[in-house]
């Protein structure tokens, strides 16, 4: 039951097709239609295959600038093979939302901003799990880094300097120093200070009520005190202190010079109120992304005059009140929801009869040349499976074991590089396999490898794509003493039609046996 649960906040797989692997989202809202149906508000997280082969380009680069950071760079000690499988773990996070029918979850899933502190390797060792370190944008099709990944490296150190020794000189720019702005060895008691603040407080009343802007907005003696008893008026009553060597008389003649009493504003009285409008509007849309706020809504405002605002904003009855109302609403929604486990047939599933291979849904790829029942599964290349689906385009008649199909499905990818994606040969262990595929390496060593770049990483799934075919010297060989048979070069140019290899090897070994 707790494995059929789902909540907000889980990350899980959906199914939007029955042949392309999963999509990874994070459920925000589980909603309940006025049909009765069940909608999950989803977060995306796309995968490399996802994005685009220069954006891949971007996200290798940023990877290899963290790695080149850390102290015990790790990146040298893996494999290939790990690599390959660590690309199938990365995903890019983006701010894009979406609603898909709950019933379309297909499991759990872990995701996790990538950490700079952990072994790389270590998400391999857990099922489910991927991560990430940037944000990718589906509009503008750009890459940020995550504003929220952990500071970790020397790139975060301080610098720290030699402390001077007595007497020797100071070179540096004392402007560049801090500050002291207050003595808590001052001359003056607590109750002194307090006094003087409550003049302060006092001062900055009387001045609200001379200026006419401060009236109309706060309109009331209350609302005027209160507004005045804000901390923009204390600190500047104590530093005014600090600044006259804590001379009571001098900073209270500071306090209202000649031409009338000093106003102090902080930001909640000099923001207007449909300003204070937008900005409630941009935090429902960005949320504390104080950046896109000033952007988007804001861009006549400073950066640090949105933040203070915003810390001053969540001391109103505006924000209690909005958070009550948003609680409200949360208790309406649903918290969790029960997905029974999925156990339809999948229409990619293949069924073997009589050495022919066809989907559960009758429109299989059609006749499947099967001298050891079938091709090998084109990820890990056995023979032997409990059930077998249909993997690639159809013409190409390629098929996975169900171990490999669910890690395609989960992962986006096969666990080992694809035949057709690296100019190695490879040798299947069975001999009796003779067909030929284009794309795709034959089962033996004495045939043609086709290889083919690989660069976007959508390429492994273009029907069409720029191949060579690289002869071995048996192969060689062959065109010259296999004419009767065969013709080689015209069966290259109809990659789709099977090669009787026994009648080839046969004729090779009677010419050899010949000579």
């Amino acid at each position: 039951m707790a494995a059929n649960m789902y909540r907000v906040g889980d990350y899980v797989f959906f199914e939007n097709s029955s042949s392309n692997p999963y999509l990874i989202r994070r459920i925000e809202e589980l909603n309940k239609t006025a049909s009765g149906n069940v909608e999950a508000k989803v977060v995306c997280f796309y995968r490399r295959r996802d994005i685009s082969h220069s954006l891949i380009q971007l996200a290798d680069k940023h990877a290899k600038e963290l790695e080149e950071e850390k102290e015990s760079p790790t990146e040298t000690e893996l494999t290939e093979k790990q690599k390959h499988q660590l690309r199938h773990r990365e995903l890019f996070l983006s701010r894009q939302y979406e609603s898909l029918p709950a019933t379309h979850i297909r499991g759990k899933c872990s995701v996790a901003l990538l950490n700079e502190t952990e072994a790389v390797l270590s998400y391999l060792d857990k099922e489910d799990t991927f991560f990430y370190s940037l944000v990718y944008d589906p509009t503008q099709k750009t890459l940020l880094a995550d504003k929220g990944e952990i500071r970790v490296g020397p790139r975060f150190q301080a610098d720290v300097p030699e402390m001077l020794q007595e007497g020797e000189a100071d070179d540096r720019d004392q402007s560049k120093l801090e500050e002291k702005l207050w003595d808590p060895e001052c001359p003056l008691t607590n109750k002194q200070i307090d006094q003087f603040l409550v003049v302060a407080r006092a001062v900055g009343t009387f001045a609200r009520a001379l200026d006419c802007s401060s009236s109309v907005r706060q309109p009331s003696l209350h609302m005027s005190a209160a507004a005045a008893s804000r901390d923009i008026t204390l600190f500047h009553a104590m530093d005014t202190l600090h600044r006259h060597n804590y001379d009571l008389s001098s900073a209270l003649s500071v306090l209202v010079p000649a031409g009338g009493p000093v106003l102090c504003r902080d930001e909640m009285e000099e923001w207007s109120a449909s300003e204070a409008a937008m900005f409630e509007e941009a935090l429902e849309k960005y949320g504390k992304d104080f950046n896109d706020i000033r952007q988007d809504f804001l861009p006549w405002k400073s950066l640090t005059s949105i933040i203070e605002y915003y810390y001053m904003w969540k001391t109103t009855d505006r924000y209690v009140q909005q958070k009550r109302l948003k609680a409200a609403e949360a208790e309406s929604k649903l918290k969790q929801v029960y997905i029974p486990t999925y156990n339809k047939p999948n229409p990619n599933q293949i069924s073997m009869t009589n050495g022919k291979m066809a989907t559960v849904n009758g429109a299989g790829p059609g006749s499947y040349h099967a001298a050891g029942g079938g091709r090998a599964c084109e990820s890990c290349y056995t023979m032997q499976s409990a059930q077998w689906y249909s993997w690639g385009p159809p013409n190409m008649q390629c098929r996975l074991c169900v171990s490999c199909w669910m890690y395609w499905k989960k992962y986006g990818g096969l666990k080992m590089p694809s035949r057709a994606e690296g100019p190695e040969e490879r040798t299947s262990p069975s001999p009796a396999s003779n067909s030929r595929s284009r794309g795709h390496a034959p089962r033996q060593s004495n045939h043609m490898v086709p290889m083919r770049n690989s660069g976007s990483p959508k390429s492994s799934m273009k029907t069409k794509q720029a191949f060579l075919l690289q002869a071995t010297r048996l192969t060689k060989l062959a065109r010259h003493m296999c004419r009767d048979i065969i013709r080689l070069r015209r069966a290259a140019r109809r990659p789709f039609v099977p090669i009787n290899c026994g009648a080839i090897k046969a004729e090779c070994k009677s010419s050899f046996n010949s000579s």
